[in-house]
């Protein structure tokens, strides 16, 4: 059985915790495979980091000059691991703080992209080591069944069955669903989201609540239903008539049922929360995680609760039904995150739970302490209930067998999917899902192929070091500037499409640089009257024409998803060929409305970027 590895809160702990597949070859990156029962000495990070910085040290000797040049090389060509070390350090002080260390990171990225290609195949080679299995799997259980189970060390791990996974399509598909889900409710529905709109249908969803809450009071026992509702504080408090008082009948109405909780990120406060005016407050951190769930059932998405989500902005969405163990984990991860923002009281006024910091009036640090006990709290509750009834399941007799134990009466079938939830708050420290996301890019292998997509093409550095500096090949959704979602926008709004068209060039103009256009792909997705929001990842092995994992959530793979905003997605691994046809038709949907990037792209007349746009998106990019 596998070594269960400990967890701890700090990135540098979470990416000593991977692990191989049992059975599986064992190898560094780049380096070559070892038996299956040999037992090379495992590599440490920390022992990698030592040698980059002797290697430093070494070339310091040549000369000052040389020294320079050397040292701006490798901070250039660091592992991934040792650039995300340098995020741990204490948080900003203040604005003029922040506006500096932006401006320094201007100037890294300048001379990384000055010496990136010679150094870019050291990617995969710098990346953390993975730590030996100590001895063969067990036959009774799914253990060695998959290569991903590395990913339980950090999160629980949900086997399920393939035929409780349902992939959505459309808008209104995902729109009938939640409110069929809401009607026939009887326990709980718990809503998380960026915000709920105003329009007709946001009103129709909330008169679904408002019905089958009457019925809940209608029954001759007392109700167990129960609404929790998580918001982001600034984007739901935007405008006179705004989520709040979307909310508020129900809260009146329903008081000991109902919970609406607004986060506020703790990041916004002091000056900067008095002179940064509405909606541009919103660029600072969100509550962005979007999960419906309905007694044991759960949709997870990208989606949020605004009318063009429910007809005419394409998104993605996956439908859990009857996952007990998951829904309850995303029910506590909420209530988590409701625990520490701010609740809406019947009167419009907000208050914190008893006996927490102020999210912005408190201690900054003593807020995230708390914030980052709370949830981490629920990940490893979970953690460890799934690894007790992973051995209650197969390890309760280790001489009856899976036929044995159906044949006594236990129905529940052998999973052929598994579901890992991935959080990433990094207000929090929790940095879960950046972790997974860059160990999937890193151990793709020569012949395997990512697709990606993103409604807001602005990748991290260290992901768009990962897809040039990697082997596998890379096909890239983005939204045409027609489909982007500010397309139109007034005042300052209205010239993001154009930033992400010059970040994008950008992009583009260093994949032709260093000859990756046959293995690095962009491709604009376009649609006559809609807007493109879809996010996520589906990977292909070598060989492979079906995709054996996909992600799929709220994350962006850009600087806000990775450092401002609450996120969660889920990962899953699936050996059901029926259900890897889902996803493959889901992706494949989605691509054929899109059309290849070329350098005639950016020739065309609505491609072309105004010069204060392309001096303000360095200044600005992190924050969109």
């Amino acid at each position: 059985m596998l070594v269960p590895a400990p967890y701890s809160s700090t990135a540098w702990s979470l990416r000593a915790a991977h692990l191989r597949p049992p059975g599986g070859k064992l190898r560094l990156r780049g380096g070559s495979a070892s038996p299956p029962g040999s037992r090379a000495p495992p590599v440490s990070a920390r022992a990698v980091v030592n040698k980059v910085l002797a290697r430093r040290k070494r070339k310091r000797r040549v000369s000052m000059a040389a020294a320079a040049t050397a040292t701006a090389a490798a901070a250039a060509a660091g592992p991934v691991f040792w650039r995300r070390l340098l995020g741990l350090l204490p948080g900003r002080p203040g604005l003029a703080a922040l506006l500096g260390r932006l401006s320094d990171r201007l100037g890294r990225n300048r001379d990384r992209r000055r010496r990136r290609p010679p150094w870019l195949l050291l990617a995969p080679l710098l990346s953390p080591a993975v730590p030996h299995v100590t001895s063969p799997p067990c036959c009774l259980c799914p253990e060695g069944v998959h290569r991903f189970q590395w990913i339980r060390n950090l999160v629980p791990e949900f086997g399920v069955s393939s035929s409780h996974v349902r992939v959505l399509s459309s808008p209104a598909e995902f729109f009938e669903l939640m409110k069929g889900q809401i009607k026939v409710a009887k326990r709980r529905v718990v809503m998380a989201s960026l915000y709920l709109g105003t329009g007709p249908l946001e009103q129709e969803l909330v008169d679904c609540l408002e019905s089958t809450l009457e019925k809940s009071l209608q029954t001759k026992f007392p109700s167990d239903l129960r609404v929790s509702i998580l918001l982001d504080f600034t984007r739901g408090s935007r405008g006179r008539k705004n989520s709040r008082t979307m909310l508020l009948p129900l809260l009146q109405r329903f008081p000991e049922q109902v919970r609406v909780s607004l986060f506020h990120t703790p990041n916004l406060r002091g000056l900067l929360r008095l002179l940064i005016p509405e909606r541009f407050n919103e660029t600072i951190g969100l509550q962005h995680i979007k999960v419906y769930l309905f007694d044991n059932s759960v949709v997870l998405s990208g989606a949020n609760l605004s009318d063009s989500y429910f007809t005419n902005r394409q998104d993605r969405y996956v439908f859990l039904q009857d996952c007990p163990e998951i829904a309850d984990f995303f029910t506590e991860l909420v209530d988590a995150v409701g625990d520490v923002s701010l609740q809406l009281q019947g009167d419009d006024t907000v208050q914190v739970v008893e006996g927490m910091v102020h999210p912005y009036k408190g201690d900054r640090a003593a807020y995230c302490k708390a914030a980052n006990k709370r949830v981490m709290d629920v990940i490893n509750s979970a953690r460890t209930r799934q690894q007790m009834l992973h051995a209650q399941t197969f390890h309760s007799n280790s001489l009856l067998t899976q036929e044995d134990a159906a044949a006594a009466g236990d129905q529940r079938p052998a999973p052929d999917t598994w579901i890992y939830p991935l959080i990433q708050m990094k207000p929090f420290e929790i940095q879960i899902d950046e972790i997974v996301t860059e160990t999937l890019l890193t151990e793709a292998e020569r012949g395997a192929k990512v697709y990606l997509t993103t409604g807001y093409f602005n990748l991290t550095q260290a992901y768009m070091d990962l897809v040039l500096g990697t082997r596998a090949e890379y096909q890239i959704l983005l939204a045409s500037p027609e489909v982007n979602g500010f397309f139109g926008a007034k005042g300052v709004a209205g010239a993001i499409p154009a930033a992400y068209v010059h970040i994008e060039r950008q992009f583009y103009s260093e994949v032709c640089s260093l000859g990756q256009q046959e293995r690095v792909q962009l491709q604009e997705y376009w649609r006559r009257g809609w807007t493109f929001h879809a996010k996520g990842l589906w990977l292909y092995l070598a060989g492979s024409s079906l995709p054996c994992l996909t992600l799929i959530g709220s994350p962006n793979f850009g600087y806000r998803s990775v450092h401002r905003d609450l996120e969660a997605q889920i990962a899953i691994v699936t050996e059901s060929r029926a259900l890897q046809q889902q996803l493959h038709q889901e992706q494949a949907q989605l691509y054929l409305r899109s059309g290849a990037v070329s350098s005639a792209t950016f020739e065309q007349p609505s491609r072309q970027v105004k010069l204060w746009v392309k001096m303000v998106t360095p200044l600005i990019k992190n924050f969109f």
